[in-house]
């Protein structure tokens, strides 16, 4: 029984070992390689599969430069404000979604997520999307790893280039072809205010036909990037 347990704990540590070489190998890599394909966009095949669709898989990699200005601002205004000042997480703002989910727990209505744009590109690039502690864990593991070896830059080049932006459509460069018609370089604070709007859920909202929520979330948005407009260096 004690040899059993020696060889347990000699494959655990070499496990480990293994996972966090692997780990941040990846995470150096990436910095200088487009991601070839996420997680998400496999399990979104399998689905379409599964369900008798042919799999739809659409993306282009740009570079950062090659993408509007106004798509970068656009998803910082709804998604993440302060992404250029933290480390990754936004604790002021995590604080601020838990008390707001207390109450919508309370009352029984789906609970919002707090996450950075830097937590949302480590979980699209290395995760699993499922709820558990244990995936938030590596969550927060990878999101450490990727603002310590990318930079703003990279890590906002990364998130705009494998986020779901409809189903089957990956990335600012296919969502600009497929919805506007146009190369990302040349959305306007419109166009990139409404594919910003349309990210919480991009399979339910579609960013070519805006409803009136989705029309109302962009006006918002409009206005952060006003407000944000010449603020954010990345």
């Amino acid at each position: 029984m004690k040899n059993i347990w020696k060889k347990i704990w000699k494959w655990t540590k070499r496990l480990t070992a293994a996972f966090f070489i692997l780990s941040i190998l990846s995470t150096i890599l990436f910095r200088f390689i487009p991601v070839p394909v996420t997680p998400l966009m496999l399990i979104r095949c399998t689905e379409q599969v599964f369900s008798g669709e042919a799999p739809k898989l659409k993306k282009d990699w740009v570079p950062l430069k090659e993408m509007s200005s106004n798509l970068v601002l656009a998803v910082i205004s709804s998604e993440d404000q302060k992404f250029s000042e933290h480390f990754g997480f936004d604790f002021e703002a995590i604080e601020k979604v838990a008390k707001q989910n207390v109450k919508l727990q309370k009352r029984g209505k789906p609970i919002k997520g707090g996450s950075t744009i830097s937590q949302q590109c480590a979980k699209n690039v290395f995760l699993f999307p499922q709820r558990s502690y244990i995936r938030k864990a590596f969550e927060v593991y990878f999101t450490f790893l990727i603002e310590i070896f990318w930079s703003k830059k990279r890590i906002m080049e990364v998130y705009l280039n494998v986020i779901e932006m409809g189903d089957g459509i990956y990335g600012a460069q296919a969502a600009s072809k497929i919805y506007f018609k146009k190369d990302a370089k040349n959305l306007t604070a419109a166009e990139a205010a409404t594919i910003a709007a349309v990210l919480p859920n991009p399979r339910k909202w579609n960013a070519g036909k805006p409803t009136g929520f989705i029309n109302r979330r962009k006006s918002w948005i409009l206005r952060q990037m006003g407000h944000l407009r010449g603020t954010v260096q990345l």
